[in-house]
Formats: structure tokens, C-alpha cells, sequence
């Protein structure tokens, strides 16, 4: 559900109580209409708190809130209907005591769940926000003391000053609930809808005598009527206007309410002095004006309590921030691991394990593109890595890359990146480096060891069929495929032993891979068969396989004494994508070659 521009229902309340305005200052409308229009919208309030106590976005606490509102709105509802009937019944203009009774009843039950509601913040934080509150209440009393108790503590009647202190006190009550749980961060409503909720209320205890005081005994009953309907009208406008604020913009963003300084308790410090100045306007000093005078002084010292604790706080947590820096220095400088922070392409930051990983200050590296660092075949995986980043997949993204070192040798890294563009802290790449130098050589070691033979460094029989697959992949062509057995080895394994047959092989392989070319592959399929993969060549094939007979037959010097021994090679030619025929026609004809060799000895 998404907010809406304009809230029709509100826009009601708010064109509704405007009108009525005009017909109170012309006498258009009375006492009686004036009861008639409180009550409804009292009716109104009661409409809108339910809507808030039944609303999804509102959490346990807020909803048990405003069902106290609930109850309390509709206790003035009843209070003010009885008022209207017994205003049209002819009761007259004074107010009955079935109505106050109702009223206040309605204050405590709010005085209460704001007392109820629970507090947020802990420590020295609860006590910033109790100070704050004093402040912003110390603020309150004083004026409420100007406007309404001092005048009504002179008052001939009893129950006149006794109303009055009542009041005050029920004024205080609720200013302290509202400000502590706006000052929390728990507060069940917004800081605007909260502050105006005060000004209503305020408005609803002191309007009259507020009046009384800027216009003097000239005041006219139609402005008392304004003055007593404007604050229940702008209730229901708040009690509508926190409705229409809590609907989410975005049902998938976070909801809370978080702690937020507050400019309330600087606004009560002002607005306190500028009441000691009108205060002071007439000249001597009496009793209401020493009232306002002890709450300056009392909000002063409130204020200087909160700026204390305020350094306090400031000393403490630089304390902390220089001990977190140093933590975090130590752990920095004797970390094995480089961490490095790239925004836009360039090196924000750098650790010191540049020193141990690339031989270079972390300074140097400040400002210096990490691509231009990076071996010229890795730029295209970086590329891809960096596409990741950006794709999304924001968290712990791998890569092994090269980076070049101070000595101008490339060193393997291993690089963990992470995008902190969020953090505007950071607002960068985030890289935590780690030297894969041996991992890598590791890697490359069994790597070799799984596609190339132990004994003569040859590839094995996984290395050259993947060499035959990949001619084949690379479009028609011709391959030309040999196949060796040698003659003559089992004899110089039985004679001399297997340490000296290992030897002959190792110097076959030597010679073998002496007479190929670029992209021509020697390999040992096992025992003492090798096979050479021709990719490209056909016609050539036969004039090799010769010169490898010829090399092959010369003598080799091992052990102190010469060797020989012979070899039968079989050749094939056909496409690149019949290997696998083709070694079977090289071997078949190394076998034929084999026994015409044998039916030429003597």
C-alpha cells in the first residue's frame, strides 16, 4: 500500500473545521454548535485511533497505545455529548461536572499508556534522554504557570484554583509521556504528528487563558469558541495525519523508529527566555513573572547537566575511538593479508602487507590503477570479475589473478572482492589479497602431474587425446599421428636393471622432444611406447618417423657404457577429427613395421 498524495478523509477534517471558523466569529454559530462539533469530532477521534490500533505496520506496544486512545477519545466523546444535549436542554453556557469528569478520565487513561510505553536506550543514553525531557517539561511548567495557575491561584473560588492545578498537573503528566517517548526512539507516532498532538492539547487546557492574556477582558465569546474548537480539530487532524504516515512508502523497506536527536529541548531553552522578556514587559516583578524567572534558572541548569554529560560522553568515546584505532592498527600492520579499497579504478587504500606480497609501500600504491598491475592474459578474468561485482553477486567474489611485484616478476594472488558502494564510508571495492604463490605452484604441480608422464616429463595419454580433441574442435584439417615401440629395451632392462632401462627412456623422450616443432606433442602411453600428434601435417609424417629411427638407433651413454637400441614407428594421416582411427592405424603399422624388422635379422 502506497501513500497517497492527498488524503481525502483528512482534507475533509481540516476544509470542515475552516468553515466553521467564519460562522463562529460572525455569531452565525453558538454554544450549542460549538458542543455539537466537538462532539462529532471526538466521535472522529475514536474512528481514527481504532484504525491505528488495528493497523499492520504498528508494532504490539504502539497498538496498545493507541487502543488506550481508543478508550480515552471516547470518554470525551460521551463527556461532550452529554454537554451538547444538556446545552440544548437549556443547561445554559457553564459546563457540567458529568462532562469534566469524562475529560479527564480520558487525560489519565493517556497519561497512563505514555507512562506504560516502554523506554528506549540504556545507560548514559537514558539519562541524555531524561535531561532532555525535564528540559523541554521544566519549559512547559513555566509557561503553564504564566498563562493558567498563577492567574487561577488568585481567584476567589476554591474550586477554581483546584481546577486549575489539576490541570496543570494532568498537562504536565501527559507533556512528560509524549516527551519521553518521543526523545526514546519508541515512540508509536511521528515526531511531527507528536508535536502536534502536544500543541492540541496544550491548546485544549490553556487557549482560554492564553486568549484571556493577549486580548485582555475585551475578549469576545465567538473568539473563545475559535480558541476552544482550533485544538480539537487539529487533534483529528493528527490522529488522521499519523494514519495516512504510517501506510509504508516501500512494503519491503525496514520499519522503525530510530533515535534521532531532537531540537525540542533547545526550542523550550528559547521560547523560556522569550516568556522571562513579555514577562518583564511591565515593569516590576511580581509573582507570576518570579515563577517564569525560577524556571529559566531551572532550564538553564538542565541544560548544563545535559552539556556535561554531553563532554562526558564526547571524552569517552574518543577514548575508545583512539583504542579502536590502535586495535585496529596493530592487527593491520601484523596481518598477513592485504587489504586494499579500489574506488573508480584507482587504489583508495592499501595495506601494509604490500610490502610482504607486491615489495612496494602501501602508499605507493595510493592512486595507481590495480589493471595496469595485473598480467596482460588475467585482465580479461578481471573484467568478469568485476562484471560479478556489479551484477550483484556483491559478497566474497573470488579470483586468482597475477599482479606484478617490485622486481618485475608477475606473483599469483588470491583476491576476495567485496562491494562496500553502500557503506559511504568505504564507497569503493573492498580486496582482501593473499599471496597464492605456493598454492598456485601446488596447483600447477598436480596439475602437471595428472597430464604428463612422472618418469620423462612427456605428456600421458589424458594430455594427448585432449590435444586430439582440440585439432578436432578446430575445424577440418590434417593430422598426422606416429606411433613408437622401441626394439631392443627389454633386453637392457633384464641386463642392466629397471634404474638403467628408466635412464634409456628419459633420453629417448630428450630426443623425441628435440626433433618436434611448435604444437607438435611427444608422449609416453606407457612401458615403452611413445606416440608424436603431427597437428596440421600429413605429408611430412613418414620423412619424421624416418629421422626418428635414425635418432633413436644411435648409441646413448648411460652408466658409463653405450646403449643402443631401435625403434619401430608406425605412421597414419587423415582429418583432425579422426584420432582415435588414426592411432589405431599407427599402431597397426608400428606392429607391421615391428615384424618386418624382426624377418630382416639373421
Amino acid at each position: 500500500m502506497r501513500r497517497q498524495a492527498g488524503d481525502p478523509v483528512l482534507l475533509a477534517v481540516v476544509l470542515g473545521g475552516l468553515l466553521l471558523v467564519p460562522l463562529f466569529l460572525t455569531g452565525l454559530a453558538g454554544n450549542a454548535t460549538s458542543w455539537t462539533a466537538q462532539t462529532v469530532i471526538d466521535v472522529l477521534d475514536v474512528l481514527f485511533a481504532w484504525q491505528l490500533a488495528r493497523h499492520p505496520d504498528v508494532a504490539a506496544a504502539g497498538r496498545r497505545f493507541w487502543r488506550a486512545v481508543v478508550v480515552a477519545c471516547g470518554a470525551s466523546a460521551i463527556g461532550d455529548g452529554f454537554q451538547t444535549i444538556s446545552t440544548y436542554a437549556g443547561a445554559g453556557s457553564r459546563i457540567s461536572v458529568v462532562q469534566t469528569a469524562f475529560v479527564v478520565t480520558g487525560m489519565v487513561i493517556v497519561v497512563a499508556a505514555t507512562l506504560r510505553h516502554p523506554l528506549g536506550g540504556e545507560g548514559r543514553q537514558r539519562l541524555r534522554l531524561w535531561l532532555d525531557a525535564a528540559t523541554v517539561l521544566t519549559g512547559v511548567a513555566a509557561f503553564l504557570w504564566y498563562f493558567l495557575l498563577a492567574i487561577e491561584l488568585n481567584a476567589q473560588q476554591a474550586i477554581d484554583r483546584w481546577g486549575a492545578a489539576a490541570t496543570a498537573v494532568v498537562m504536565l503528566l501527559i507533556a512528560f509521556g509524549v516527551l519521553k517517548m518521543i526523545f526514546s526512539g519508541t515512540a508509536p507516532f511521528f515526531r511531527l504528528t507528536g508535536v502536534l498532538g502536544c500543541l492540541a492539547l496544550a491548546g485544549t487546557a490553556l487557549g482560554a487563558s492564553v486568549a484571556g492574556v493577549l486580548f485582555g477582558d475585551e475578549i469576545s465569546p465567538q473568539t473563545l469558541y475559535v480558541v476552544q474548537f482550533l485544538p480539537c480539530v487539529t487533534m483529528a487532524v493528527t490522529l488522521r495525519l499519523q494514519w495516512v504516515l504510517t501506510r509504508p512508502f516501500d512494503p519491503a523497506a525496514p520499519r522503525g523508529v530510530r533515535q534521532r536527536p531532537s531540537v525540542l529541548p533547545y526550542v523550550a531553552v528559547i521560547a523560556t527566555q522569550l516568556l522571562v522578556l513579555y514577562a518583564l514587559r511591565n515593569g516590576a516583578p511580581g509573582l507570576r513573572t518570579w515563577g517564569v524567572a525560577v524556571g529559566a534558572v531551572a532550564i538553564t541548569a538542565l541544560v548544563l547537566a545535559r552539556q556535561l554529560s554531553a563532554v562526558r560522553d564526547n571524552e569517552r568515546l574518543m577514548t575508545e575511538l583512539d583504542q579502536q584505532r590502535e586495535w585496529f592498527r596493530a592487527l593491520v600492520q601484523n596481518a598477513s593479508d592485504l587489504t586494499v579499497v579500489v574506488r573508480d579504478g584507482v587504489v583508495a587504500y592499501a595495506g601494509p602487507a604490500a610490502r610482504q606480497i607486491l615489495g612496494v609501500d602501501p602508499e605507493e600504491l595510493v592512486g595507481t590503477s590495480l589493471r595496469e598491475r595485473t598480467h596482460p592474459d588475467d585482465r580479461p578474468r578481471v573484467e568478469q570479475h568485476i562484471a560479478l561485482l556489479r551484477a550483484g553477486s556483491g559478497t566474497g567474489v573470488p579470483v586468482q589473478v597475477r599482479w606484478r611485484h617490485a622486481d618485475g616478476t608477475y606473483r599469483w594472488v588470491d583476491v576476495i572482492s567485496t562491494d562496500m558502494h553502500h557503506n559511504p564510508s568505504i564507497h569503493g571495492f573492498v580486496l582482501n589479497v593473499r599471496d597464492a604463490g605456493e598454492t598456485r605452484a601446488l596447483h600447477d604441480e598436480l596439475q602437471r602431474q595428472a597430464t604428463h608422464d612422472a618418469l620423462t616429463g612427456l605428456a600421458n595419454r589424458v594430455l594427448l587425446q585432449r590435444r586430439i580433441d582440440e585439432a578436432a574442435a578446430t575445424g577440418p584439417g590434417v593430422i598426422g599421428m606416429l606411433l613408437i615401440d622401441l626394439d631392443g629395451f627389454k633386453e637392457i632392462n633384464d641386463r642392466h636393471g629397471h634404474h638403467t632401462g628408466d635412464q634409456v627412456l628419459v633420453m629417448v623422450a630428450e630426443r623425441l622432444a628435440a626433433l618436434l616443432g611448435a604444437g607438435e606433442v611427444a608422449a609416453r602411453l606407457g612401458g615403452d611406447e611413445f606416440a608424436v600428434l603431427l597437428p596440421g601435417t600429413g605429408a611430412e609424417a613418414a620423412a619424421l618417423a624416418d629421422r626418428i629411427t635414425a635418432v633413436l638407433a644411435e648409441p646413448m651413454m648411460i652408466g658409463g657404457q653405450w646403449l643402443t637400441v631401435g625403434a619401430s614407428v608406425g605412421v597414419a594421416t587423415g582429418g583432425a577429427g579422426e584420432g582415435d582411427r588414426l592411432l589405431r592405424e599407427a599402431d597397426a603399422a608400428m606392429y607391421q613395421r615391428k615384424h618386418h624388422r624382426k624377418a630382416a635379422l639373421p
